[in-house]
């Protein structure tokens, strides 16, 4: 027998020593040369106020580095097809893992994508159908409302021995497309009334389509084209004139000698535009669409999308449209009850994605739900489904706050799904602002101390309980606890909702009080959007700022976006005697070597394109004679660069006084962006400055109801109590505030509380409670009032 030589611990593994991820001189956007040790397999939740660096270092460094380093791994000519990924400014980055981004980007807009196919559960339901449905009518590619059923026949030559001979083929696929709407579910009737003037000729501007207009290719393509008359009212066509005007397959012509492709005006619009996302068009287009076009539900396939065969098919008397209309928590429970040893790997693999589900708290969505509707928090929870089941260890998750849109009720749920990511042996890295996560950290990182130029630091690094003393902006207001108001605003009128069934409201009667704060509040998928977004009348005056994305450039910036630059352009030309278009880097005045970008930007095919700044402007974006004209002392380079509190102080008075300008920059103070230069790219702004900086652009629509949906989304605590000094200044100045929202703060502030539930989808859409919040907390009678009688220590 061997004898025991000790007791001694074995020396470690040499492996077993990268334990940590290392950050050395960290330079990403704000970042001041950040140096940081996070510890692996373990949680990490990044925090500070909102533009402090947070996104800088988790997102822009680390897991963009990890991800360029993991695609360097293909080869070159796999390369070629993905995006080129520049290095990141950073000294040194050690002990880097696979990174899985999470993030808050909102799924594509495109009407053939579904919550169904973005998690790939309609793949697996389709095969489920093609294998078990009665009668069968095809392979799994009859069941999908992307693939059309087409069949053709026709000659082909073959060789053989030596000689070619003709055979006759024919081919057919059986799909899954309803015919009628395309796979769209829906129809659009165009109005011909909002697509042209019959009373005038095409050569007098009769087609009213936006870039129609003026002589451009567009209208020359209908006036050149010989089908009809161009000088002739269109009232006055033949039929077949305005056949071809309006119907005509594409056809082939020359147009000033150019070979180019004419359509009827129909199909050509429907192409253009109605193909497109709504929320992605410019304005004056989508105005033109919700003008011109109506959507109603397409009448052959009642909305489902799928042809007569697909919808015949049925498993137990369901069809498949009857199952991705199904609550996802029900249709789970169907799939239980399907005994079928033929196919019980495939009903294992489709139950495990819906309980991952209602899991994760979506059990209230349906298969069908498009996925450009979901919210942004919506959208990061169903990413999040394929990666709870997944057999992967060490790699590094990374979250940008996974609780948006979560109600308290909810937040304990997606602890517990990081909790047991990070058990599982990975690194969890979360941006957060919500103490409740924070809480749950094993080690917490604050960056600050302000935003802006004003952070980008590493305040703070340790335990949660070193937080909470550490003094830091964060660490003080970890314990804040906003009070119940003694006393609450009395309403000037109301907001009548009646009948209100959008998605799954029933049949809601409500009256929304005018002139005071209004928080509509409930678990998600309650009904709180479709209450507040899909049921408030049109015409009375809303104003609605929600979560969608700002869609601009690396050339858009706050002052674009605002319009601020406008004013400033002119104040400049006024003062120096030239033309406005001289002070705009995407204009005239732009430095004609880097075209106004700043940077010239170097393609290096599947290698990292290279940014260098411009050596004739040095970054400054307009040509040398531009920097020459002064406003108040000031070139226009040194305006754009100046933050929103130092601008907003030079145009108020002097030389540089420019009324216009000073209104749009207070509003901007007003939602505490006033650490953002005006000229910064919009690409560098968080998801709250880009939200705040939304709504600080329709602070100057004219209307006396503004509608908020979660404005506190990506707010640190410390900028939460700006954001309720600012809702009350907006009800103090005659306005009527709505706001969908969940932090308790916010409803602890309000003077009236609208609660939906009490659960979520079928077992939500009802009132359960209207009004003050005081009423509420003493009631304790809905999962609000319970979690908010917590938070204000009742």
């Amino acid at each position: 027998m061997a004898e025991e030589t000790g007791t001694t611990t074995p020396t470690p593994h040499v492996a077993d020593s990268h334990g940590l991820i290392r950050v050395h001189g960290a330079r990403e956007n704000n970042l001041k040369d950040v140096s940081i040790e996070i510890p692996k397999r373990r949680l990490t939740v990044f925090t500070g106020v909102s533009g402090s660096g947070k996104s800088s270092l988790v997102f822009d460094t680390i897991a963009a580095e990890s991800q360029r380093l993991i695609n360097e791994t293909y080869p070159a000519f796999v390369q070629g097809f993905m995006p080129n990924l520049a290095r990141p400014d950073v000294d040194i980055l050690d002990g880097l893992t696979t990174a899985i981004i999470v993030d808050q980007h909102r799924m594509g807009g495109d009407p053939r994508s579904t919550v169904g196919t973005a998690t790939d559960a309609d793949a697996v339901l389709r095969i489920l159908f093609s294998r078990l449905g009665k009668p069968y009518i095809g392979s799994p590619k009859a069941f999908s409302f992307n693939i059309a059923s087409i069949s053709g026949a026709g000659a082909v030559t073959v060789e053989r021995a030596g000689q070619k001979v003709k055979e006759r083929r024919s081919f057919s696929i059986t799909g899954g497309m309803c015919p009628r709407c395309e796979g769209r579910g829906a129809v659009t009737d165009l109005d011909l009334a909002q697509l042209y003037d019959e009373t005038l000729s095409l050569n007098e501007g009769a087609i009213t389509v936006p870039g129609y207009k003026g002589g451009g290719w567009n209208s020359r393509l209908y006036i050149e084209s010989g089908f009809f008359d161009p000088d002739k009212p269109i009232s006055k066509f033949t039929e077949k004139e305005l056949r071809d005007f309006l119907h005509r397959e594409p056809t082939r012509m020359k147009i000033a000698g150019i070979n180019m492709t004419y359509e009827g005006l129909i199909p050509r619009i429907q192409k253009s535009m109605l193909s497109k996302d709504k929320e992605s068009m410019q304005p004056h287009i989508r105005e033109f669409v919700e003008r011109a076009v109506t959507f109603a539900t397409c009448p052959d396939c009642d909305g489902t999308r799928l042809n007569e065969g697909a919808r015949s098919s049925k498993i137990d008397g369901i069809s498949i449209a009857d199952a991705c209309a199904m609550q996802i928590s029900d249709l789970a429970a169907w799939v239980k009850g399907l005994d079928e040893p033929s196919v019980a790997p495939l009903l294992t693999s489709l139950g495990r994605t819906l309980d991952s589900f209602v899991e994760i708290g979506l059990g209230y969505l349906s298969l069908d739900r498009p996925a450009g509707t979901l919210s942004g928090g919506e959208a990061q929870r169903t990413k999040m489904i394929r990666h709870l089941g997944s057999s992967l260890t060490d790699v590094t998750y990374v979250f940008d706050e996974p609780t948006t849109g979560l109600h308290p009720h909810d937040i304990q749920r997606m602890n517990g799904l990081l909790l047991r990511l990070r058990d599982k042996g990975n690194t969890v890295l979360v941006v957060e602002h919500k103490p409740e996560v924070i809480a749950i950290a094993d080690h917490v990182v604050d960056l600050g101390p302000g935003a802006g130029a004003g952070g980008g630091t590493v305040c703070f690094q340790g335990t949660v309980e070193g937080l909470r003393t550490g003094g830091t902006i964060t660490g003080r207001h970890f314990g804040d606890r906003a009070a119940l108001k003694d006393t609450v605003r009395k309403p000037t009128g109301t907001l009548q909702i009646r009948g209100a069934s959008t998605h799954n409201l029933r049949d809601v009667d409500v009256d929304i009080p005018l002139g005071v704060l209004a928080v509509v509040t409930g678990v998600a998928g309650s009904g709180k959007s479709s209450l507040v977004q899909g049921s408030i009348p049109a015409g009375a005056g809303v104003i609605s700022v929600d979560q969608g994305a700002i869609r601009g450039s690396r050339r858009s910036n706050p002052a674009t976006y605002t319009g601020l630059l406008d004013p400033i352009r002119k104040a400049f030309a006024k003062q120096n005697g030239v033309k406005p278009t001289l002070f705009s880097p995407n204009s005239e005045g732009a430095c004609p070597t880097c075209n106004g970008a700043g940077v010239i930007y170097t393609d290096l095919a599947m290698m990292a394109g290279v940014a260098t700044t411009c050596e004739e402007c040095d970054g400054k974006r307009f040509e040398a004679s531009v920097l020459g004209y002064h406003l108040g002392g000031r070139d226009i380079s040194e305006v754009l660069a100046m933050p929103v509190t130092e601008a907003e102080g030079f145009f108020a008075a002097g030389e540089a006084h420019t009324p216009a300008a000073h209104r749009i920059l207070q509003r901007l103070k007003d939602v505490g962006l006033g650490y953002l230069t005006i000229g910064q790219p919009l690409t560098t702004l968080s998801g709250g400055e880009r939200q705040r900086l939304k709504l600080a652009t329709h602070m100057a629509d004219k209307g006396g109801v503004y509608v908020l949906d979660e404005p506190t989304a990506g707010l640190h605590l410390a900028d939460v109590e700006q954001l309720l000094g600012l809702l009350d200044r907006l009800v103090d100045s005659g306005k009527s505030v709505i706001v969908v929202e969940h932090h308790q703060a916010v409803m602890a502030h309000a003077d009236w509380i609208i609660d939906l539930g009490p659960g979520a989808g079928h077992d939500g859409g009802r009132i359960v409670f209207e009004g003050t919040p005081a009423d509420l907390v003493a009631a304790r009678a809905t999962l609000t009032a319970e979690h908010l009688a917590e938070y204000v220590g009742a």
